[in-house]
């Protein structure tokens, strides 16, 4: 028998062990058909819309007799007075969050695995993570009043302790909004996302720790020589996750946070899209400027993944 023979029969073979499987399976196999079908027609269905960027659309004129532009409106969106200003709040406040945001729920975790008392523990956790399950609307709402110059908590404490002489407005002075963005953001999320640290840690072989006790590590050194490396590859992939939504500063805590006395530093590609998109109806230019983000957003995701492959040793694919 040939080497190419024996490679055809070796390929039927494994065919065959397929089918097999599959028919086996088809009860588990049928499961999946919602969750396809879902994908299939809120994600790749919509693609088909892109056009829209490369035509000059138009409600009146109608989808498929609107005239094609090509990159005309990529052109106007990259020199719009509006790009840069856009640009550096989405970057400069996702940049903060990657800073700050990012390591906040994998040092609770940490330190919330060191708990012995479970009670503790579970309440922590619990109360943790309730912020998550708040709309933007309503914790946004909580974080103005707060803020408030006269009956805000924040300035009467300030007040109280004579660290200013007088309230400070602090949502209206854009120099403060980027802290205030980043800080009620990782409020918001810390909790939820030590989630997924803390079942990463839950799967450390307890034999480590106890041999680390038994050379005398103490807390720390365990968790810098034993926790971290074990739970270094959920680590990674939730970081290669934070960088792809680089772009994506969260139209929602935006939208609530925004009036017109912060706008010059609370303008982000989110909401410049909402205000452009359906505001003045220029649709075109709108899913054009969503469009461009989306494509940097998978550069961004494949560099990252490349760039954790060649120095950790651990990608995402």
């Amino acid at each position: 028998m040939s080497e190419f023979d024996a490679d055809v029969m070796f390929t039927k073979a494994r065919r065959a062990t397929r089918g097999r499987r599959f028919r086996n399976q088809f009860a588990l196999q049928t499961m999946m058909l919602p969750g396809l079908l879902v994908f299939l027609v809120f994600e790749y269905g919509p693609m088909f819309g892109l056009q829209i960027a490369f035509r000059d659309y138009s409600l009146v004129v109608g989808f498929f007799e609107s005239p094609w532009v090509g990159f005309e409106h990529f052109r106007r969106f990259l020199m719009d007075p509006n790009f840069w200003v856009v640009v550096r709040n989405t970057l400069g406040i996702n940049a903060l969050e990657i800073l700050i945001g990012f390591p906040a729920p994998l040092l609770f975790a940490l330190f919330l695995n060191e708990i012995r008392n479970q009670t503790f523990k579970r309440v922590t956790q619990t109360v943790s993570y309730l912020p998550h399950f708040v709309s933007w609307v309503v914790f946004g709402g909580l974080i103005i009043n707060l803020l408030a110059p006269q009956t805000g908590a924040i300035n009467r404490v300030f007040l109280s302790l004579g660290v200013i002489d007088e309230p400070i407005f602090f949502m209206g002075r854009p120099e403060y909004f980027w802290p205030i963005a980043v800080v009620t953001h990782a409020l918001k999320t810390f909790g939820f996302g030590a989630i997924l640290y803390l079942a990463a840690m839950a799967g450390v072989d307890p034999q480590l720790y106890e041999a680390a006790i038994a050379d005398g590590a103490g807390r720390f050194r365990r968790m810098w020589n034993i926790t971290l490396p074990c739970i270094m590859g959920t680590t990674v992939i939730l970081l290669i996750f934070q960088i792809a939504g680089f772009l994506n500063t969260g139209f929602e805590q935006i939208w609530v946070l925004q009036n017109s006395l912060n706008v010059s530093r609370s303008e982000v590609i989110d909401t410049y899209v909402y205000k452009v998109g359906l505001q003045q109806l220029r649709f075109s230019y709108a899913t054009a400027a969503g469009f461009l983000r989306s494509i940097l957003a998978v550069i961004l995701v494949v560099g990252a993944n490349a760039a954790s492959k060649k120095i950790t040793e651990k990608g995402l694919f």
